[in-house]
């Protein structure tokens, strides 16, 4: 007779270092049994070609899953000049191939036009859904949609080394960018065309992949080994202002009450803690100029 497994309230953010062949939720559902947590989410979905720093959200942790999804992310591109795929990727079929040379001088040119804030185009190949359904669903079908055009922002962008009609490109961008379209998009500024061979997300806002581990040690591990290398459940929202409430302030609060608290206030969402530094959850201040609470933690 099978054991059933007990599920546990455990609570915190553990970088894995996503592995190549598993989509974001097959990886977040081995991560989420291997800690027999009752609840996970993962912050912003890699494809399955794509491997990387995917950062995994358990217990009350997910209540902050989205601030992490909106980060900025930095990745490594290996993008193949010459070859155009149904894709974007190695993994589609070959729709175009140009005899090139292209060289990294000729690469550096043309990046500068995508610096700053460019237009996108959403790949068919993409979780991106229409009518309820993924595009990629449509693009199997093939059934090709029109897709709206949307503003992301590239914040670095360079060249690592280039061989072959190859290229290795680290891009550091806003939440919504598609590499692949931006590898493509390189190609055509090219005239030669190109579709990506590899991918790899280095950073997910102040998560780096030093700091990942994989399924295959995580696996490894014991129980006690595993709780421990999870992060605190406020490193997924460092980038809110933080603000210190009285011990009686920050009960009140708990309970979900607006709370007065004296000094200037930054707009917008609060990181709040108590005195002691105990971490509270997320607030904001109300006209009347209390801070209110707006989502709660129980740890």
């Amino acid at each position: 007779m099978q054991t059933k497994r007990i599920k546990r309230a455990v609570s915190g953010v553990l970088l894995l270092d996503k592995p190549y062949g598993f989509s974001s939720n097959q990886a977040l559902q081995k991560v989420k049994w291997l800690y027999q947590a009752q609840k996970a989410g993962h912050t912003g979905t890699l494809d399955p070609l794509a491997t990387g720093v995917l950062p995994i959200c358990l217990g009350e942790a997910t209540k902050f899953a989205q601030h992490l999804t909106d980060e900025n992310k930095t990745y490594v591109a290996t993008v193949k000049f010459g070859v155009t795929t149904t894709t974007g990727d190695k993994e589609g079929d070959i729709i175009h191939q140009v005899d090139c040379h292209v060289t990294r001088a000729e690469i550096e040119q043309v990046l500068p036009q995508f610096m700053g804030e460019i237009t996108q185009v959403p790949p068919m190949y993409s979780a991106l859904k229409v009518n309820g359904k993924p595009l990629y669903e449509y693009a199997r079908d093939g059934v090709e949609l029109e897709r709206k055009p949307r503003q992301v922002t590239i914040y670095a962008l360079r060249v690592l080394g280039c061989a072959d009609n190859s290229a290795e490109i680290e891009v550091t961008c806003s939440k919504g960018t598609y590499i692949r379209t931006l590898g493509e998009d390189i190609g055509k500024a090219l005239q030669a065309g190109a579709h990506l061979t590899a991918l790899r997300r280095t950073a997910t806002a102040t998560y780096q992949i030093a700091h990942t581990v994989t399924i295959e040690a995580l696996e490894q591990m014991t129980a006690e080994q595993r709780d421990a290398l999870l992060l605190p459940v406020d490193t997924a929202i460092t980038a809110l202002p933080k603000v210190l409430l009285q011990e009686d302030a920050a009960y009140y609060f708990k309970q979900g009450n607006p709370v007065w608290v004296s000094g200037s206030i930054p707009a917008g969402e609060l990181r709040i803690y108590s005195e002691a530094g105990l971490f509270l959850g997320v607030g904001f201040q109300q006209r009347d100029g209390r801070i209110a609470p707006k989502r709660v933690v129980n740890l």
